[in-house]
């Protein structure tokens, strides 16, 4: 699933393109995704300026001038294709078809039907039920190591898993945890509340930077995966640990060789030696 990196670059893809642009039509070519499309959805994004198009946690979030914002969801296997001219035809997963003014076709493509595009406006957006209870944002100003210590507070579980609870923090998910832990020399098996003071600022520092990190590389492209102009990531030939199961750690002071065990249903991949 896409996690944070991925859908920045989505984001920062589609605003390059449509900021300051309005639909001329929205077809829908099925009746829903992982839920129904609500309501007079495409009447609701017709001829409205795009003022900005940003993100929560995995969510992609596209603001119009009348105060409407449209919340979206790529799932396992959603991506979104801007044609610039001409246009290309729509294929058989391309289940949205957004058309501009200017004559821009943007393509939703989501071959397994996981994600989701919803509507809410910008005085509810906070309360709204997929936003509602999302922690802070790794990449803002406010994230820091004390902040995350006070999220992690009493939490008994393995800190690998709490990191990829989105009321801890927002938008981490598995490859990122595994790679921010690693880089920190925290185990992925300590107990969260037991993660504060110097390792919860190490570990804010590398959730930060890792992210940082994933997001200049267009993040990661594991399986379907790809930027608005079709281009993969490649930060996945940046991974340290993650899928690197048997393989000598590699930092350099450490002899240790990479591991893999399973948590929340999940791959965890670590160094024994040198994170504790």
């Amino acid at each position: 699933m896409p996690e944070l990196p991925e859908v920045e670059t989505v984001a920062r893809g589609l605003e390059q393109s449509l900021l300051g642009t309005s639909f001329s039509a929205v077809t829908l070519r099925r009746e829903n995704l992982r839920f129904p499309f609500p309501d007079g959805f495409a009447t609701a994004l017709l001829d409205r300026t795009i003022t900005r198009i940003g993100r929560r946690a995995k969510y992609l979030l596209m603001h119009f001038e009348d105060g409407t914002v449209m919340i979206g969801h790529l799932g396992m296997s959603g991506s979104f294709r801007i044609d610039e001219t001409p246009a290309q035809e729509p294929d058989k997963h391309d289940h949205v078809i957004f058309d501009t003014h200017t004559g821009i076709r943007v393509r939703y493509h989501d071959p397994r039907r996981f994600g989701f595009m919803l509507l809410t406006t910008e005085d509810e957006l906070q309360d709204h039920p997929q936003i509602r209870g999302i922690g802070p944002e790794p990449l803002g100003n406010d994230f820091s190591g004390p902040v995350l210590a006070a999220r992690l507070a009493g939490k008994k579980g393995p800190i690998k898993t709490a990191l990829l609870d989105q009321k801890v923090v927002a938008g981490v998910g598995n490859i990122y945890a595994c790679e921010a832990l690693h880089r920190s020399g925290i185990s992925p098996k300590r107990i969260a509340g037991t993660v504060a003071g110097k390792r919860a600022d190490g570990l804010a520092t590398a959730v930060r930077t890792v992210l940082e990190e994933a997001i200049r590389s267009g993040g990661s492209t594991l399986r379907n995966y790809s930027s608005t102009s079709g281009e993969l990531g490649y930060f996945q030939h940046r991974f340290q640990v993650y899928d690197k199961e048997d393989t000598p750690c590699p930092k350099g002071n450490c002899s240790g060789t990479i591991a893999r065990m399973t948590q929340a249903g999940r791959s965890t991949f670590f160094c024994s030696r040198c994170q504790r």
